[in-house]
């Protein structure tokens, strides 16, 4: 968005702490100072640099979030990994303190990286501590889960981090430029974030969705309806009313008014098209969205045109991918409403497909099955893709293109190149939990699992079948 005003503002919180991080300047051991000369800033990177930057990305970027998932699959190479990952790391942190050349202001990127130590050592502290197996009835249990929540909280560190290194290499977001700045990487991250959530839940979440008796848009309903609120008291400041601050204060009553409705409609676990219906508004809202340079006017629409087509293919997978026949408000389903041909992954072993044990199987092969598989990429491709139009729409970064004399076609297809990248990423670490360690199909069910499949996405599971869901030490269904 142009200007000092930011549409779909950052929650007040978030801003604050940002902001905080950004002000704060921490002892360095290269010169990283308040005030620079343009002889400092212009200097070339040198090569330190540059390893520095592509090895702290490919750790916390790649190596990590594996790393992660394997270590939720209890897989013998999460360890081996993870320490790995702690030594690139260590050093990739000399590299950012040892480069010559090009110097840059105090930033977050800087205070951010001495903060993550702290994750980093306590991941650490508890990966030992549960090596030695003490304490097995007192203290182990609660470090198993706060070693979890830490692990599971890296690749939100890291995309935090990476984003704050990439402005600060820019010399971005600072100033009057900060607001609008906020409001386009958190709200991006937002949508990226929902486009992850969303591929989770259509490749190995249905479990926990029908365990959970909840629709998908339930959940999808609370969050737009709070960050709506949060968004309606947020978006103004001053006394007098412009254009924009009417249009992004009344973004956030339509979404706290559509979250609403999306919730009652979800009650009793039904789906509905509400949470889409916003999307596509928004997208709307956003194309319209005038700007001070056509580079900036063409972008956002693309990116409105992209967030629309993500509600509108998201409203084609609720009513005619994953509807089920009848309401599971009382526990009964429909005409074998416990199968699913829409889950995308191959079935594990921890949460066997009812197809295991529930007739008739079909195959894989079969036309809606396929059809299913493949629509059902869409909307989680186009919510990331979403984001990352989104986060590259800043004031600062489109004054740069435009400077540099790069047409919107190719800056456009730059930034779908980089989200086909990052959803290849995404469904890559979502197939390693899908595969390995203790969800690793077993040798003599591997091609049984391949060819079975269930008929419909989304149904609870009835408390008679959930028994059933339990897997003994030697790969057996038993009863609990």
């Amino acid at each position: 968005m142009s200007g000092s005003r930011h549409a779909i503002a950052a929650p007040s919180f978030l801003y604050a702490i940002i902001s905080l991080l950004a002000s704060v300047d921490f002892a360095r051991a290269h010169e990283h100072g308040d005030e620079l000369t343009e002889a400092e800033k212009n200097l070339p990177t040198d090569n330190i640099l540059w390893i520095h930057m592509f090895l702290q990305a490919a750790v916390w970027g790649v190596l990590f979030p594996i790393g992660m998932v394997l270590g939720i699959t209890r897989s013998r190479w999460h360890v081996p990994l993870q320490s790995a990952g702690i030594a690139l790391t260590a050093g990739g942190y000399i590299l950012g303190h040892a480069h010559k050349g090009r110097m840059f202001l105090a930033s977050a990127h800087g205070a951010f990286a001495s903060i993550l130590f702290v994750p980093i050592v306590a991941q650490l502290v508890l990966g030992v501590y549960l090596k030695l197996h003490i304490h097995e009835q007192s203290i182990r249990p609660w470090a198993v889960r706060l070693h979890g929540v830490v692990g599971k909280a890296y690749p939100i560190l890291a995309w935090t981090q990476m984003l704050f290194g990439a402005i600060a290499y820019r010399g971005y977001c600072r100033g009057d430029d900060l607001g609008q700045c906020l409001a386009h990487y958190i709200m991006g991250s937002g949508f990226i974030a929902y486009g992850v959530i969303m591929a989770i839940m259509l490749l190995v979440g249905e479990a926990w969705v029908r365990r959970s008796r909840r629709s998908p848009e339930w959940w999808d309903s609370w969050v737009i309806m709070l960050w709506g609120i949060v968004n309606t008291f947020t978006e103004h400041r001053g006394t007098s009313w412009s254009v924009k601050d009417m249009q992004h204060t009344i973004l956030g009553v339509l979404w706290w008014a559509g979250g609403l409705l999306g919730i009652f409609l979800a009650r009793n676990n039904k789906r509905n098209v509400v949470p889409s219906i916003i999307l596509i508004l928004t997208g709307w809202a956003m194309s319209e969205h005038a700007q001070h340079l056509m580079i900036s006017t063409k972008v956002h629409a693309i990116f409105g045109y992209t967030l629309m087509l993500a509600g509108v293919t998201r409203i084609m997978e609720v009513c005619f991918f994953s509807a089920p026949t009848k309401s599971f408000a009382d526990g009964v389903g429909g005409d074998d409403d416990n199968n699913s041909d829409h889950t995308l992954a191959e079935p594990s072993p921890r949460y066997p497909p009812p197809s295991r044990y529930v007739q008739p199987e079909i195959s894989v092969d079969s036309g809606g099955a396929a059809a299913a598989k493949a629509f059902r990429h869409l909307p989680a491709f186009l919510l990331v893709a979403s984001g990352v139009l989104f986060m590259s729409a800043t004031d600062e970064e489109l004054q740069f293109v435009h400077d540099n004399e790069m047409d919107h076609v190719t800056y456009i297809l730059i930034m779908f190149s980089i989200a086909f990248l990052l959803y290849v990423l995404i469904v890559f670490v979502i197939h390693l939990y899908a595969t390995t360690g203790r969800n690793a199909p077993a040798k003599e069910d591997g091609d049984n699992i391949a060819m079975t499949i269930p008929r419909k996405w989304y149904s609870r599971v009835p408390r008679e079948e959930r028994a059933m869901h339990v897997i003994g030490e030697d790969g057996e269904l038993e009863d609990e």
